[in-house]
């Protein structure tokens, strides 16, 4: 289906763009608009560079989406659900009670996964993270624009 313009600016609102690699809050080496791949911890992106990357990413995240999810959503859904992977990763999706719920058509019962992961792995113990549950409630809005 490929993500909308509505689905990046969400992916940006919530991961910024920094240009200088740093460490996230999971201590995972991070470029650009939250971009986790091939990252060169001395090498400052140019903004060209971070957005071509965060272009590859969604495309990339679109795919996987588009492979699991086996009916018919919304683009909201869709744009929801890109973003979910481009924070937590396919396997997160692919292992969720989540897309399960998808995949059975209740959309509501799965739009009320989306709270649940709202938590990051710091200094090795589960903590619930503000910025995290912010986005999962813009996730969860998004999911449902445009249903019944």
């Amino acid at each position: 289906m490929g993500i909308s313009r509505d689905g990046i600016e969400l992916v940006k609102a919530f991961e910024g763009c920094r240009l200088t690699p740093y460490f996230c809050p999971a201590n995972i080496p991070t470029d650009g608009w939250g971009n986790t791949h091939n990252v060169d911890m001395r090498r400052t992106l140019t903004q060209s560079q971070a957005d071509a990357r965060l272009a590859s990413n969604m495309m990339v995240v679109s795919s996987d989406v588009d492979k699991l999810v086996k009916v018919d959503i919304t683009q909201g859904m869709h744009d929801a659900l890109c973003s979910f992977v481009f924070n937590l990763g396919e396997h997160a999706l692919a292992n969720s009670t989540l897309l399960k719920l998808v995949n059975a058509k209740d959309f509501v019962g799965a739009s009320e996964q989306f709270e649940r992961w709202d938590k990051a792995v710091v200094k090795g113990m589960l903590v619930p993270m503000a910025g995290l549950h912010r986005r999962r409630l813009a996730e969860k809005a998004m999911f449902m624009s445009g249903t019944a």
